[in-house]
């Protein structure tokens, strides 16, 4: 997401609706939730009072879903929060768990990196011209690519037997690559 990106502004009328100001039509929680699952930072403020909810129903989304048995709290975590709001550590908390969510973040990305770099199919030669055919047969078999001797779409009253060749010369493309990749694997 952009730095310079505005909050989605969402407002609480007195009737405790939920108004998206983008779209211009109500929302529930569940769509805000989704919302920030897209990467989207919401901002929930009172109509009336001006006053910023936003904390508020991020929160009461956080226990809907632990409701549901979605936990992703541990108990011990839990535990700790509620001492957190106690004790002279609260200077500290806020502090904390945003550096451990920002390293989770990293973390994550940095192991997807990694996995995709450790892939020893990646590495393989031809693994990229048989990614490319691949791609190449999809795109002909959803007729979006003309091929050589293939129709891009299918004309109406066409020769069956030419389709049936091009399948037959695909087949055999397919049974070639297989036989390649398993000679690879040896």
């Amino acid at each position: 997401m952009a730095e310079s990106e505005k909050p989605l502004l969402i407002k609480r009328y007195a009737s405790r609706r939920l108004y998206n100001t983008e779209t211009s039509d109500y929302v529930t929680l569940e769509d805000i939730a989704e919302f920030i699952r897209d990467g989207r930072d919401v901002q929930i403020i009172d109509l009336k009072s001006g006053d910023d909810l936003t904390r508020q129903y991020l929160l009461q989304i956080i226990a809907e879903h632990e409701s549901r048995g979605e936990n992703v709290l541990p108990i011990n975590v839990l535990n700790d929060l509620v001492r957190s709001y106690t004790t002279q550590a609260t200077s500290m908390v806020p502090e904390f768990l945003a550096a451990s969510f920002d390293m989770l973040r990293e973390g994550q990305s940095q192991m997807m990196e990694n996995m995709t770099k450790a892939n020893p199919l990646a590495g393989m030669p031809g693994m990229e011209a048989m990614r490319a055919q691949q791609a190449a047969f999809l795109k002909a078999m959803t007729g979006q690519m003309k091929m050589p001797g293939m129709p891009s779409a299918p004309v109406a009253g066409g020769d069956e037997d030419d389709s049936s060749e091009d399948l037959d010369e695909i087949k055999k493309q397919l049974a070639d690559l297989q036989d390649k990749l398993s000679k690879m694997g040896k």
